[in-house]
């Protein structure tokens, strides 16, 4: 007589967790799925949000040589009021989806400055002084990468009145929009102590070297 015993079946693989009818209805499924990303979205943004803010940004002690600086500056304090934060700089805003990839982006690349942080590379004035060409020009080249986006948050051509601008900044805007330069080009050192001398002496000196 055959063996009837049934045979114990195997594990069920993922794509047979897959076939599987769902436990409960679809519209519940739809609505946990929906309060799941409100959550996790939700939170991520959050701590973006957090993590943007100047006070944070200052609980490195470091940061303090910068916020420094900016004081100084027409972009913190003015006729007019507006006060440009450190993210409103160093972060895209996210106006639309391809903005906020961008912002994430940005918020991972600043891990850097957390590694340097922990490491001490630039914990005293005189480190800071040492690496701040370095950290400048990699500011620099990330915002014409982006066609100074952090500018053109608040700043845009169309909305210039030439009439209220002298007359120099008339024409070297008239001539930045022909050549199709970028904000960073000519407005580096603005909020900031202005290093981008070193940078024309370092080209000036690499032109030299190849010349010889």
């Amino acid at each position: 007589m055959a063996d009837e015993t049934p045979k114990p079946e195997g594990k069920p693989g993922f794509f047979s967790f897959l076939r599987r009818p769902p436990q409960c209805s679809i519209l519940r499924m739809i609505v946990i799925g929906v309060l799941g990303r409100v959550v996790i979205w939700g939170g991520l943004n959050t701590g973006m949000e957090y993590t943007n803010r100047t006070e944070f940004c200052l609980s490195c002690h470091e940061m303090g040589i910068l916020a420094e600086e900016l004081k100084k500056t027409v972009h913190y304090k003015n006729r007019s009021g507006p006060t440009a934060s450190c993210a409103d700089c160093h972060v895209a805003s996210s106006k639309n989806p391809i903005d906020y990839g961008r912002k994430l982006t940005m918020k991972v690349l600043a891990a850097r400055d957390v590694i340097g942080h922990l490491r001490g590379t630039i914990d005293t004035p005189e480190k800071f002084e040492a690496h701040r060409l370095e950290m400048a020009k990699r500011v620099w080249e990330k915002m014409k990468a982006s066609d100074s986006k952090e500018c053109r948050n608040c700043h845009h051509f169309e909305t210039m009145d030439p009439e209220k601008q002298k007359d120099r900044s008339v024409v070297k805007h008239e001539g930045a929009l022909e050549d199709g330069k970028t904000c960073i080009d000519c407005h580096k050192g603005i909020a900031h102590k202005p290093v981008h001398h070193l940078l024309e002496q370092e080209e000036a000196a690499k032109a030299a070297k190849k010349e010889s």
